[in-house]
């Protein structure tokens, strides 16, 4: 195997994108940087192929991390074996907190001196905030989204660099009116967006509230034009579970017009996840669901979660329902509908809605240089470091 200056590791799709958009953004900075990485097909599609299938790692939840235990330190040794044999200067470990951990502290203690930067740490500020802690005894950098989230690490010593969130540099504006066009949706046409999640447990769970309250609405409004778009790492499962979809949605599968599709809505229920700072990006009204396994759930609730919401969005402004969120019990599909329907139906609601996003969002929006390029940055300053 041949020697690597920076080593990238991914383990789930969301992660595998954020490697990608910094790898480019390191390349287009030196171009002869030899980088190598273990991922998907993100990375494969820049030449990047994985020596080892990290699918078992898309996981949700305790009993679903838990069963998968085995598998994740089966991979995180076989991960190490890799990365050592490569040697690079740096390593970056993104997302995906439990098995970086691992990853991290088995490179440690095989390869010391090599420096392990954390692209995206653990959410904190909103449960366990005891990992500040662990990460700071594990990595040398740790680039992180939010302002809020250094005082955490400040006590431990940990550099800390704030990069933004990779969602918002995605993309731009997308083309509502192209959209609209290309679909036969007039100015007064109502365009309703499903997005279902992007892990199997989210099609499983919270896609068919999302489904049958989109169903309703049309049922009551007749003349609602209905689009679903799961995600690409969802796809093949989407269609198993939902067969018949396009009887009543318009499936979209065009992943290059996703930004089209957000800003074409007039209404997107959407599974929480990063695809929810990316729809309130579009400027489009939405509605957030999400459930968990019941264990998983009452754990978060009793123990572990400390805020009220779980969107982005409501989180940074001060916890805060800017956004309505239907989650684990109040996850029910009439429940949704009926808060699409009252927004449809009630003249300027659509526009009040969209502009309390708007303004929520200017919390999230610090930074005009893009996530990944300042990202990039301070991983080249660990590589000359090193």
């Amino acid at each position: 195997m041949s020697t690597a200056d920076i080593y990238f590791v991914a383990a789930e799709a969301s992660g595998d994108l954020l490697a990608r958009e910094v790898i480019e953004a390191l390349r287009g900075t030196d171009a002869d940087l030899r980088i190598q990485g273990i991922g998907g097909e993100q990375l494969a599609e820049i030449g990047i192929d994985s020596p080892i299938d990290i699918s078992p790692l898309s996981v949700l939840g305790f009993l679903e991390g838990i069963k998968a235990y085995g598998d994740v330190v089966k991979l995180a040794d076989a991960a190490t074996e890799v990365i050592v044999a490569a040697d690079p200067k740096v390593v970056v470990l993104v997302d995906s907190w439990g098995f970086m951990l691992r990853l991290a502290q088995r490179v440690r203690a095989k390869a010391p001196h090599i420096r392990l930067v954390k692209l995206i740490g653990p959410q904190v500020w909103a449960t366990r905030p005891g990992r500040a802690k662990t990460l700071a005894a594990t990595v040398d950098h740790l680039l992180c989204m939010h302002d809020i989230e250094v005082p955490y690490y400040e006590p431990f010593g940990l550099k800390t660099t704030v990069i933004g969130n990779p969602a918002l540099s995605r993309g731009g504006q997308g083309d509502r009116a192209g959209f609209r066009r290309r679909h036969g949706l007039t100015d007064g046409d109502t365009a309703l967006l499903v997005l279902p999640g992007s892990r199997t447990s989210e099609i499983a769970r919270v896609a068919p509230a999302l489904m049958e309250a989109a169903a309703l609405v049309k049922r009551a409004l007749p003349g609602t034009r209905l689009f679903v778009e799961p995600a690409e790492t969802a796809a093949q499962t989407f269609r198993e579970a939902f067969p018949e979809a396009s009887e009543q949605f318009t499936v979209l599968t065009d992943g290059d017009q996703r930004f089209d599709a957000m800003a074409a809505a007039d209404v997107v229920l959407a599974c929480s996840g990063t695809v929810t700072s990316e729809v309130a990006m579009q400027g489009a009204p939405m509605i957030v669901a999400y459930k968990t396994g019941w264990v998983t759930w009452a754990l978060a609730r009793g123990l572990l979660y400390k805020k009220t919401h779980i969107t982005l969005l409501n989180i940074l402004n001060d916890d805060t329902a800017v956004v309505p969120e239907f989650v684990q019990t109040k996850q029910k599909p009439e429940m949704i509908a009926a808060q699409a329907i009252s927004w449809i139906k009630e003249p300027g609601a659509l526009q009040r809605q969209r502009e309390a996003q708007g303004h929520a969002l200017t919390r999230l929006l610090k930074e005009e240089t893009p996530a990944a390029v300042l990202a990039a940055g301070a991983i080249l300053d660990e590589f000359r470091a090193a």
